[in-house]
């Protein structure tokens, strides 16, 4: 009996000794969810992140060194001002140590501003620009999913090589669409392509029927829909009510994700090419993580933006772990030291490079014809993997200050 009691009070003491050098403000940790719960990017975000976060810390087994991991959530309406207000409360009334997800740019550029003055980690995972890695970067903030630039280099490089040279673009209205915008432009232009012109419509949008007529008057061989989510959809389908595609002109979606193809129907969006961060059914690691996430989501599918916040989240916790501590600078010094590897199977070949962005494959995905899919939400023809490192803007040509030139 005495044996027995050294030894449990030998190992007592060495927990207490391991989680004693371990320094976590509040003895909690806060994970807050910042999203589109209600809007254009709900479906594509959403909920589905916030189910995400949560597989991430019920994966690595709830605690951080012996301490509890707590995930909440909020709904910032795709408005600036309401994701730094939320996200300020957060940080300095909440105890929160990290916000994921943010899509929608203007909402993590203005959540990013917060998150730096505080330094405080932030991981993106919805929205799209550049921007974050370039003049909006931080020592603690991480971009991980996909951006314009990896887009553009998917989608409308293997677009204008299968012969669509000229081009129109419906654009959305702000930071985002007109990044997007711009990176489709320097990829046609240089593979020889010709730019027809563009019109900008209102995020969110409903009607796009001036704007796609604008489009048909121009005789561009691909219009390039710079949108995303709802306002994608949308277009698509007045598109084909107003018999452009019948016509002769191609849709280009510049950011599509599985959930819009679910909405639009195989009949509808069959063909259609786009570049991907991740798909589902692509090898049995997907499948495997992406049906314990449709379990939670009444049999859905997880686009790229809920399995790569589920990927930021457990790096995330990783690094925590390896940090001994909730220090943003510290914290954020481990997530690009140590390897990029979880369930989902998102993150391959993944590496962060000191702009915070979080290269890794990218995959050009081709929509099935209706007869060629086998179940639910097989969608997708994988054309080829592009490599992160042909997919991101070079770090040579970055221009945040954080990149030793």
């Amino acid at each position: 009996m005495l044996k027995k009691a050294l030894i449990g009070a030998v190992a007592l003491t060495a927990l207490s000794a391991a989680q004693a050098q371990a320094q976590y403000s509040d003895n909690k940790i806060k994970i807050g969810v910042l999203t589109d719960l209600s809007g254009t990017y709900s479906d594509l975000a959403g909920k589905g992140t916030i189910i995400a976060a949560q597989m991430a810390v019920e994966d690595f087994g709830g605690k951080v060194n012996g301490v509890p991991v707590e995930i909440i959530s909020a709904d910032h309406q795709n408005k600036a001002d309401i994701a730094s207000s939320i996200a300020r409360k957060w940080y300095d009334a909440e105890g929160v140590d990290a916000v994921a997800e943010l899509v929608t740019t203007a909402a993590a550029v203005a959540v990013r501003e917060v998150s730096k003055e505080r330094g405080k980690i932030d991981l993106i995972s919805g929205a799209a620009s550049t921007a974050l890695t370039n003049a909006k970067c931080s020592a603690t903030g991480f971009h991980w999913t996909y951006d314009t630039a990896a887009l553009a280099n998917g989608t409308a490089n293997a677009v204008v090589k299968n012969g669509g040279k000229t081009w129109y673009f419906l654009t959305a209205d702000y930071a985002f669409g007109h990044d997007l915008q711009a990176q489709t432009e320097r990829v046609v232009k240089a593979n020889g392509g010709e730019i027809k012109g563009a019109v900008r419509h209102p995020f969110p949008n409903s009607d796009f029927s001036s704007f796609l007529l604008q489009a048909q008057a121009s005789g561009a061989q691909i219009i390039g829909l710079a949108n995303a989510g709802a306002d994608t959809i949308n277009a698509i389908k007045q598109a084909k009510e107003f018999g452009i595609t019948q016509g002769g002109q191609s849709l280009a979606g510049l950011l599509v994700f599985i959930t819009d193809i679910n909405s639009l129907g195989l009949e509808t969006a069959q063909g259609m090419m786009m570049t991907t961060g991740y798909y589902w059914n692509r090898d049995d690691e997907t499948r495997a993580w992406s049906k314990r996430w449709s379990a939670k989501m009444d049999g859905k599918m997880p686009s790229m933006v809920h399995a790569g916040t589920y990927s930021s989240v457990i790096h995330y916790l990783k690094a925590l772990a390896a940090a001994k501590t909730d220090d943003g600078m510290k914290v954020a010094e481990q997530m690009r030291a140590i390897p990029i590897k979880d369930a989902s199977g998102f993150a391959i070949n993944g590496k962060i490079r000191a702009d915070g962005r979080m290269v890794h494959d990218m995959y050009l995905a081709q929509v099935k014809k209706p007869a060629d899919s086998k179940a639910p939400w097989d969608y997708y023809n994988i054309l080829r993997t592009i490599p992160g490192d042909d997919a991101y803007q070079p770090l040579s040509e970055s221009k945040c200050d954080l990149v030793k030139k």
